[in-house]
């Protein structure tokens, strides 16, 4: 259920949230843009509210997703991971084409136990993401604060035209 109030989903809200999650959108327009994908930004931040990592899409190969080149600047098994929070503009894919894994698995094994995001993604490229369920199933805290979703389209507007 998608509600303004985000409080409401699995967790509360942290103070700085809003700011790490407003970066996280603003990485999305660095991204190159591409006919087949969204662009999405994302950052890792410690339980220390430090700044561990960020990624955007496409920023180290043609088919890295956000959240992923944010983990694989950290290293699988990373100390800090467990109680960082992930924050990405869209919510992290469960089906990938590219890739063996998507980013909702690769969140659930790297330790993170949440996740704070801007848009649920649209059935545009791949049909009923079910990255909330299964992060939710998985135990982790995750967040939605919908009040970012025009930035984030207005990022993706590529992919709109």
């Amino acid at each position: 259920m998608t509600t303004t109030d985000p409080s409401h989903r699995t967790g509360r809200v942290r103070g700085e949230d809003r700011e790490w999650l407003s970066t996280a959108v603003d990485l999305a327009w660095r991204c190159p843009p591409s006919p087949s994908a969204f662009n999405v930004g994302a950052v890792i931040v410690d339980e220390d509210d430090r700044e561990l990592a960020r990624g955007w899409s496409r920023d180290t190969d043609a088919s890295v997703h956000a959240e992923e080149s944010a983990l694989l600047r950290l290293g699988p098994g990373h100390p800090r991971l467990a109680g960082a929070t992930i924050y990405s503009s869209l919510e992290p894919c469960s089906v990938r084409r590219s890739r063996p894994a998507s980013c909702t698995q690769l969140i659930i094994a790297s330790g993170i136990r949440r996740v704070v995001f801007a848009w649920r993604e649209p059935s545009l490229l791949v049909e009923d993401c079910q990255g909330i369920e299964l992060l939710e199933a998985a135990g982790l805290e995750v967040l939605e604060f919908p009040e970012f979703t025009e930035q984030v389209k207005a990022a993706n507007a590529h992919l709109f035209e």
